[in-house]
């Protein structure tokens, strides 16, 4: 039963994919980050507003570090993706940002001088090499003047934020309670995104209301935030961190399948090399080692 609240969880989360490229002329991507985290928040709010006034004061001794981690993760991880999927295929997207594992490592080197070891390095470097293969569309004659689409880049910005926060949850007190955590971070998250939906208003970019745009919203604010961070919680809490932390390379399996189906998207020989690479580098890296972030907070 836990492993199948796995396969949702990453499903939902693949799904978020595909929905905001197949509606990206429907809503622009600053309204659909803002309202998903807004609808979410509605939904959540009953259950995290106890553990919030109970820990009131936890939360305003440590109001920097959650103000930084709710931009990082609800904020900007949102924003970038949905800004991405504008121009970037599903495929393009969820390989790259299937990255992030590798960033992670990088900047816990480069922030908290955590050591890289030999294997690890070998790892970074073919991941690396199958990301610049993706992007390069396997044109490796042309792989030294390629350029980042804006997709691309701000696919990359997405996973580097997400990476920052990843290695950024240590400096946060452990007793937060899960439910008051994410509650707190989704408010703070919705304040920073306003400013760039109002913007985003004032340029005239609307939402289309369609059955399909509201049905849109109401997936990624139900099923790929809330249910999805309570099927994996659940999961992680029953058969812990490291077992669950491998469902995660799922998701561009099941992103890229559903992207075909509903988007009619093509896989190319170049998606297949350069996620071949990508992946043996990231089992390089994190083979063997333990997973000491601490499963909370927002999801993709």
């Amino acid at each position: 039963m836990h492993y199948l609240l796995l396969i949702l969880a990453v499903l939902f989360w693949s799904g978020n994919f595909v929905v905001g490229r197949g509606i990206h002329n429907e809503i622009p991507p600053m309204a659909l980050a803002f309202w998903r985290w807004t609808i979410a928040l509605l939904i959540i709010f009953p259950f995290s507003l106890r553990p919030i006034l109970r820990q009131k004061d936890l939360i305003g001794r440590n109001w920097k570090i959650l103000t930084l981690l709710a931009i990082l993760s609800v904020s900007n991880f949102s924003m970038f993706i949905y800004m991405a999927l504008k121009s970037s295929t599903v495929t393009n997207a969820v390989l790259i940002n299937s990255m992030t594992p590798i960033f992670i490592v990088i900047v816990s080197w480069l922030g908290f001088k955590e050591r890289i070891t030999l294997r690890q390095g070998v790892g970074i470097a073919i991941s690396l090499t199958g990301l610049m293969f993706i992007i390069a569309k396997g044109n490796l004659s042309t792989l030294i003047a390629v350029r980042f689409g804006k997709g691309d880049m701000w696919t990359i910005s997405a996973g580097i934020s997400w990476a920052l926060y990843s290695a950024l949850l240590r400096k946060c007190p452990a007793e937060f309670d899960p439910r008051g955590f994410l509650g707190t971070t989704i408010i703070i998250g919705v304040f920073f995104i306003s400013p760039f939906y109002l913007w985003e208003l004032g340029t005239g970019k609307t939402i289309n209301f369609t059955p399909a745009s509201m049905g849109s919203i109401i997936y990624v604010a139900f099923f790929a935030s809330v249910l999805a961070y309570i099927f994996w919680n659940k999961a992680v809490h029953t058969i812990g961190a490291n077992k669950t932390g491998i469902f995660i390379h799922l998701m561009p399996v099941f992103s890229i399948i559903l992207a075909m189906i509903f988007l009619d998207e093509k896989l190319r020989e170049y998606h297949i090399i350069g996620s071949i690479l990508i992946f043996s580098g990231i089992f390089l890296t994190t083979a063997h080692t333990i997973n000491l972030q601490r499963v909370r907070g927002t999801t993709h």
